[in-house]
């Protein structure tokens, strides 16, 4: 049985690029609806509320749009604080920029969400098991951080706790908490004002196995649609025996550890399902992503005022480094193919450099 702890769905899949890739790799795609916005049997959000949801959902996403032309503001200005429906957007802001509305630049939610599509599939045996298998035989080393990068000759050196390494030209990927611990020699200001303008969110999984599913494949449940600390049930993902609680933003800071989202993610499913289902539940596995080396968080959202950093980002610096990751993308951050595209896009712009042809 395979889960993923982190990514976990094809975003935007028809134009995804890691769904072409797991179609010529021989994966199986799972192209069913992930059922978002269906409650099973309408448990704790009966049909007149999700009615009142989407409708509430409905005006502040048309006032945010309508506000796209003037400068940056917070997402939180566009519904009021005593909203009824203001934590359930809240909750969802966790899901989608594992950060909470008033953390979270209109323009950049914007560049994201309008360039995104309806279509989310998932990929049975792991998107996770995908990536890997796309790595093939490249050399990896894993447990090697670089903590030094100096470009100040034509060698570029890259400092390890396993020795030095000499490039001629460097693709820099990592999450932006990580650049503030790289020494650049020398200094590259821009660069760190811009990982930190880009924070990382938190969002989290809890993976818990039932003894016998009482619901269809692909189920899904909302834990309290009146809560900013709620979590997005997917039951019995590709037909498996488990639940997959899935929450973020401020909610998940407010975890301590592994434990505790277990203990929340059961309650949030007990108070629906019946308290016999505490029995039922038993927890699996829970990530913990803000206490993870070398990452500390899970994707990034743009500060108010400070979407135009992630091109600062991305910039090459004298055509020698070059950056990438999924905080480098302009409309497919948070995503797995963001990172992947960004990639790729500094990988072909060095070959361009070396005379190279790209690969088909």
């Amino acid at each position: 049985m395979a889960v993923d702890a982190g990514c976990g769905w094809l975003h935007s899949a028809k134009r995804n690029p890691w769904t072409a890739i797991a179609e010529r790799e021989g994966f199986a795609i799972d192209r069913s609806s992930p059922n978002w916005g269906v409650q099973w049997r309408d448990l704790g959000y009966p049909p007149e509320e999700q009615a009142a949801f989407r409708a509430a959902y409905e005006r502040w996403d048309e006032a945010a749009h309508d506000a796209l032309d003037g400068p940056d503001r917070p997402l939180s200005d566009f519904i009021a604080a005593d909203d009824p429906w203001r934590p359930m957007i809240d909750a969802i802001s966790g899901y989608a920029n594992g950060a909470p509305l008033d953390r979270v630049s209109l323009h950049d939610w914007a560049a994201y969400e309008d360039a995104a599509t309806d279509d989310n599939w998932a990929l049975p045996a792991g998107y996770g098991t995908l990536v890997v298998h796309q790595a093939g035989d490249v050399p990896v080393r894993l447990n090697t951080p670089v903590t030094r990068i100096d470009h100040r000759r034509r060698a570029i050196r890259l400092d390890t706790p396993a020795g030095t390494i000499e490039a001629d030209r460097v693709i820099l990927a990592v999450p932006t908490t990580a650049y503030a611990g790289i020494a650049f020699d020398p200094p590259l200001p821009d660069k760190l004002d811009a990982a930190a303008a880009l924070p990382l969110g938190l969002a989290d999984k809890v993976f818990l196995a039932v003894d016998r599913p009482e619901w269809p494949a692909q189920a899904h449940l909302i834990g309290n649609p009146h809560s900013a600390c709620t979590a997005s049930h997917r039951l019995s993902p590709f037909g498996l025996p488990i639940v997959e609680s899935f929450f973020g933003g401020a909610c998940a800071e407010a975890m301590p550890d592994g434990r505790a989202a277990s203990d929340f993610a059961i309650e949030d499913l007990v108070g629906l399902l019946g308290s016999d289902w505490r029995r039922r539940l038993a927890p699996v596995h829970a990530t913990h992503w803000r206490g993870e080396p070398h990452i500390h968080g899970s994707y990034s959202h743009a500060r108010v005022g400070q979407a135009g950093q992630r091109a600062v980002l991305a910039a090459p610096v004298d055509d020698r480094l070059f950056f990438a990751g999924e905080a480098c993308s302009r409309h497919d951050f948070s995503t797995a193919h963001g990172a992947y595209q960004t990639g790729v896009d500094a990988a072909e712009a060095i070959l361009h450099l070396m005379g190279a042809a790209p690969r088909p």
